[in-house]
């Protein structure tokens, strides 16, 4: 079945980076959370760096509401790690291995015929539902800022018009 907005995020379990150390990291693990779970390409690349930090350092605002961020590649879990020691200093949230490309398929975000995965980035909810989705090409970042106000959106569970943002009027409940 494909993945659909509307319909419960596909679950998984992946090795992953968490705060230097490699450890298990499951969806299932932050049921009741917000998940804002995004793909990128490769570590080693141009663009990556800069969604990584630029995430890394909102990491606070979307814990503020009540969201977990995750992150996942199809990099081993030693490449996060000499990454990490290499550019960044280390993460503030799990950066995952999807050595098999399974939870990238399961996604609709590998491109098979290069072994990697698009910028996908998608919003679930406290239930486990996929709430939002947006997946592109490898060549443009994504914006925090908007992430953040799309996860604030559908926080209001209500109504939201065209440029909406936190503070502003909704069209009330739908």
């Amino acid at each position: 079945m494909a993945i659909q907005v509307t319909r419960q995020a596909p679950d998984f379990t992946l090795d992953a980076v968490v705060h230097g150390e490699i450890t298990k990291v499951s969806l299932s693990d932050y049921d009741g959370k917000w998940v804002v779970l995004f793909f990128y390409p490769l570590d080693f690349t141009f663009v990556c760096p800069t969604e990584l930090t630029g995430f890394n350092e909102a990491v606070e605002r979307f814990h503020k509401l009540d969201a977990e961020v995750l992150a996942v590649s199809v990099d081993s879990v030693h490449a996060h790690l000499a990454w990490q020691q290499g550019r960044l200093g280390g993460l503030k949230f799990p950066q995952l291995s999807d050595l098999t490309r399974e939870v990238s398929r399961a996604y609709a975000v590998l491109v098979e015929e290069k072994g990697y995965s698009l910028r996908g980035l998608f919003v679930i909810d406290p239930q486990g539902v996929l709430k939002y989705m947006t997946v592109h090409d490898e060549n443009v970042g994504r914006s925090v800022d908007e992430t953040l106000r799309v996860l604030e959106a559908l926080q209001t569970g209500e109504l939201c018009p065209l440029g909406w943002h936190p503070g502003e009027k909704t069209l009330g409940k739908g």
